[in-house]
C-alpha cells in the first residue's frame, strides 16, 4: 500500500474520531458546562492520557516498531511472532505495577498535576476519586498501542486508527444516560472511560488472529529484543513525547488560573488535535514502518525521499489549518460549544488559547514528521535534546504567563501560546539536526510549494476575515443553522485554498510518493 493511501485510511478513520470526539465535547459541555467538576474530570482524564501518549503512542510505539521492523526485514515470523509475546507480556507486567501503584497514590498524583486544586477539598477529593477509575485505562490502551505497533508494521491502519471512536462514543453516552444514574453525575464520565479501554483492546484482538499475531503474552524481560526496545524507550519517554509534557505543564499552572481555565485550554486543545491527529499524527504513523525498514535495508537516499514527501504534505496542510483556526475560533467555538451551561463568556475566553494553540500548530505537526526520521534509525539521543531545550523554553514562558496574567482573563491564552513556541522549537532543531547529519537532504521544488501554500493560505485567511459574519450574527441561528454555516464556510475555505494552489501551478504530480527502482 503507497504511503499516500495508507496516510488517506488512517487520516480519514482518525476525522470520523475526532468529529465524534468533538460531538462528545458538545454534549459534555452542554451537559456540565464549565464548573470545578468539569476541571476535575479533566484532570482525572488528563493524567491516564497524558501517560498513554508519553507510554504507548509516544515512546513504546516509537521504539517497539523500528525493532519489529527490524525483525520483520532480518527473521523468520516466528522470530517476529516470539518479539511480540514477550514485549506485550514485559509491557502488561510493568503497567499493572504502574496502575496498582497510581491508585493507591492518586490523591499525591492530584498534588503534582494540579496543585492548585488543594484550595478545593471537595474538588481535590472528586479527582483522586475518578482517577482511580480513569486511570486503568493506560493499562488497556497501551495494549492497544503494542497491537497497533504489529498491524502498522504490516500495514494495516485502518483498526487501530478506528479504536478511538469507541471512546468517544462511550462517553457520550456517559453523559446522556449514565450521568443521571450517579449522585454525581460527573462520576459517570470516569466510568465511561474505563470501559471504552476494555472495548479498544477487545477490537484489536480479531485483526492480530487474522494477521497470524495473536500470542500469549509472556515475560520476557532478559530477551536482547525487548531490551533493546526497553534502552529504546527511556530516552523515548521524553524526547518523543514534550508536546504532551508542555500540555500537562498548561494544566499545572493552568490550576492556578481562574476558574475555568483548564477546560477552556481542553476544548480548544480538542479542536488543535482534530488537523493534528488527521494529518500530523497520520503521516508519523504511517512514515515510521517505512523508514524503519528503508533502514533496515540500508537505503538512505530512499529514506530521505521518504521524510521529503512528508515533510511537504505537513507544510501543505498545517498552514492553512493553522490559518483557518485562528480567523474562524470564534464562530468554531460559538457553534460547536456554546449551549447549556457553557456561555458566551466560556466561548470568547476558549477561543481566545484555540487563536494561541493554532499559531503552533505547524511546530506540533512538524514534531510528529521529524520525529520518525530519528526513531526508525533508533536514534533516541538526539530528539532528547531537542525535547529538553524545547520543555525548558515552555517553561520560562510558561511560568512568566502566570505570574504577569495570573487573575487575568487571558492567562490561559498565554499558556497555549508558550506551548505553541516550545513546539516550533522543537520542530526547528529537529528539522536542522537531520540536515546537518545529512539524514535529510530536500529535493528540488521547495522554494516554489512555500510560495504557493503561503499565498493561497493568506488568500484564503483574508477572505474569510472580510466575508465571515461577526459573532452577533452567528447567535441568531440554532445549532442546525450554526453547523450549517460553519460547514459552508470552511468547505468554501478549503476549496478556495485548493483552487489557487491549482491556479498557482502546482498539480498533484508533485506531491506524490518517489520511490528509487528497487525500493518498493
Amino acid at each position: 500500500m503507497s504511503l499516500l493511501r495508507s496516510t488517506a485510511v488512517f487520516g480519514s478513520l482518525t476525522m470520523v474520531s475526532r468529529v465524534l470526539g468533538l460531538i462528545r465535547d458538545v454534549v459534555i459541555a452542554g451537559v456540565f458546562g464549565s464548573s470545578a467538576a468539569t476541571d476535575a474530570f479533566f484532570v482525572a482524564f488528563k493524567i491516564p492520557n497524558f501517560m498513554r501518549r508519553l507510554f504507548a503512542e509516544g515512546a513504546f510505539s516509537q521504539a517497539f516498531v523500528p525493532v519489529l521492523s527490524e525483525y520483520r526485514n532480518l527473521h523468520d515470523r516466528a522470530a517476529v511472532r516470539r518479539l511480540v509475546a514477550l514485549a506485550s507480556g514485559t509491557l502488561l507486567v510493568i503497567l499493572l505495577v504502574l496502575t496498582v501503584l497510581a491508585i493507591l497514590a492518586a490523591e499525591w498524583l492530584v498534588l503534582v498535576f494540579a496543585p492548585g486544586f488543594r484550595t478545593d477539598p471537595e474538588q481535590f477529593a472528586l479527582t483522586a476519586d475518578m482517577l482511580r477509575i480513569t486511570f486503568p485505562y493506560l493499562l488497556f490502551v497501551s495494549l492497544v498501542a503494542c497491537a497497533q505497533g504489529v498491524l502498522n508494521t504490516y500495514g494495516r491502519f485502518g483498526p487501530p486508527a478506528f479504536a478511538p471512536v469507541l471512546l468517544n462514543l462511550v462517553l457520550i453516552a456517559s453523559a446522556w444516560w449514565w450521568a443521571p444514574l450517579f449522585a454525581e453525575p460527573i462520576r459517570a464520565l470516569a466510568v465511561g472511560v474505563f470501559v471504552a479501554g476494555i472495548l479498544q483492546l477487545a477490537l484489536m484482538l480479531p485483526f492480530l488472529h487474522r494477521l497470524g499475531m495473536l500470542t500469549l503474552p509472556r515475560w520476557g524481560w532478559r530477551d536482547s529484543g525487548v531490551r533493546r526496545i526497553l534502552k529504546l524507550m527511556l530516552p523515548a519517554l521524553f524526547g518523543s513525547s514534550v508536546a504532551q509534557i508542555n500540555l500537562l505543564v498548561d494544566t499545572i499552572l493552568a490550576s492556578f488560573l481562574i476558574t475555568g481555565s483548564i477546560t477552556w485550554l481542553y476544548y480548544s486543545d480538542r479542536l488543535v488535535e482534530l488537523p493534528l491527529g488527521v494529518f500530523g499524527v497520520a503521516l508519523g504513523t504511517v512514515i515510521l514502518p517505512r523508514l524503519s525498514g528503508e533502514h533496515a535495508r540500508d537505503a538512505p537516499e530512499q529514506f530521505a525521499r521518504t521524510l521529503d514527501w512528508a515533510l511537504r504534505w505537513a507544510v501543505l496542510i498545517a498552514v492553512p489549518a493553522a490559518l483557518g483556526l485562528a480567523v474562524m475560533a470564534g464562530p468554531i467555538m460559538t457553534t460547536l460549544f456554546q449551549y447549556g451551561q457553557f456561555g458566551p463568556g466560556d466561548a470568547r475566553s476558549a477561543s481566545l488559547s484555540l487563536i494561541a494553540y493554532s499559531l503552533g500548530l505547524l511546530g506540533f505537526i512538524m514534531v510528529k514528521v521529524l520525529a520518525p526520521g530519528y526513531f526508525a534509525r533508533q536514534d533516541m539521543v538526539t530528539p532528547v535534546k531537542c525535547a529538553a531545550v524545547s520543555m525548558v523554553c515552555n517553561m520560562v514562558l510558561s511560568v512568566s504567563v502566570v505570574l504577569a496574567l495570573r487573575d487575568t482573563a487571558i492567562g490561559h491564552a498565554g499558556l497555549a501560546l508558550a506551548t505553541g513556541i516550545a513546539a516550533t522549537v522543537n520542530a526547528g532543531l529537529l528539522f536542522a539536526g537531520l540536515r546537518r547529519s545529512g539524514v535529510y537532504r530536500p529535493l528540488p521544488g521547495w522554494g516554489a510549494l512555500l510560495s504557493r501554500v503561503l499565498l493561497a493560505a493568506l488568500i484564503m485567511a483574508g477572505a474569510l476575515l472580510v466575508l465571515v459574519p461577526e459573532l452577533p450574527v452567528w447567535l441568531e441561528h440554532d445549532l442546525a443553522g450554526r453547523v450549517t454555516g460553519l460547514s459552508g464556510w470552511l468547505l468554501a475555505a478549503v476549496g478556495g485554498y485548493v483552487a489557487i494552489l491549482w491556479l498557482s501551478g502546482l498539480r498533484p504530480a508533485a506531491l506524490r510518493e518517489r520511490r528509487l527502482p528497487g525500493t518498493e
